[in-house]
């Protein structure tokens, strides 16, 4: 029923665990995850659990937190590593100016070879931002007009205004746990008004686990408490929900169809 478009199966807190969360999933109705890359070190993980499970996908990327120790990480070593058959999309990449881990302009350097690699190979950029969303709209921009590219914002947090630019540029905006939390109004009123047919969930596990099981690992079982919750909030069945982001999951990630 449900498809996960964005967790990490290989870092800790679910590593360790892995063929239990696996199957607490599948039981929940999980029918579909993607495995998402931050760092180079974890490819190799991250593809072999997509290759072991058939239910679990994986993209290579670099994290803007990570941008600074990557400089060498470019769109032709992206390429080559997209080639893999299990490889569904490149990410996440995108602007933290929140933490500021990295350098701003490598972040932006980083992000516009992701785009680039993405425009090669019409694979999906997988996008974080976060306190960012000028510099965001605008490379977003800017390297569409070198050409298309499909594209997903990753846990959407931003403004209402960021998501129709999103939505302009063809993509599509994942929902995450937070939309459960008390104190997400803003992001409430955006996520009740999204069109069905660009709206996907995720648990971006081990993170952000939703109500009821905020303060605990995160999980891809909890992606349906968060289609729960986003259904009720946008007056829908969660079998309609549920249908629809699947099927927008697989539209988007086109790999996975083959």
């Amino acid at each position: 029923m449900f498809a996960d478009s964005h967790c990490h199966l290989n870092y800790k807190g679910l590593a360790e665990q892995q063929a239990d969360v696996l199957a607490r999933a599948r039981a929940r109705g999980v029918e579909v995850m993607l495995n998402i890359a931050t760092r180079e070190s974890e490819w190799d993980d991250v593809l072999a659990t997509a290759e072991r499970e058939p239910d679990v996908w994986a993209t290579v990327g670099i994290h803007p937190h990570e941008a600074d120790q990557h400089p060498d990480i470019g769109t032709a070593r992206l390429i080559e590593r997209a080639q893999h058959p299990r490889v569904v999309g490149i990410g996440e990449s995108g602007l933290d100016y929140f933490y500021d881990h990295s350098d701003r302009e490598r972040q932006q350097a980083s992000f516009r070879a992701h785009l680039a690699a993405c425009r090669a190979t019409q694979l999906p950029i997988v996008v974080h931002t976060r306190d960012a969303e000028e510099d965001t709209a605008r490379i977003l921009r800017e390297e569409m007009e070198q050409g298309a590219y499909p594209g997903v914002i990753h846990c959407f947090t931003a403004s209402g205004a960021f998501a129709d630019i999103a939505l302009d540029l063809g993509f599509y905006i994942s929902i995450s746990g937070i939309v459960t939390f008390k104190n997400a109004k803003d992001l409430q009123e955006t996520a009740a008004r999204l069109p069905l047919d660009r709206l996907l969930i995720e648990t971006d596990a081990p993170f952000l686990a939703p109500v009821p099981h905020r303060g605990k690992t995160g999980e891809p079982a909890f992606v349906a408490d968060t289609a729960t919750f986003l259904a009720q909030l946008r007056g829908e069945t969660v079998e309609t929900l549920a249908a629809a982001t699947r099927d927008n999951f697989h539209t988007l990630f086109a790999k996975t169809r083959a």
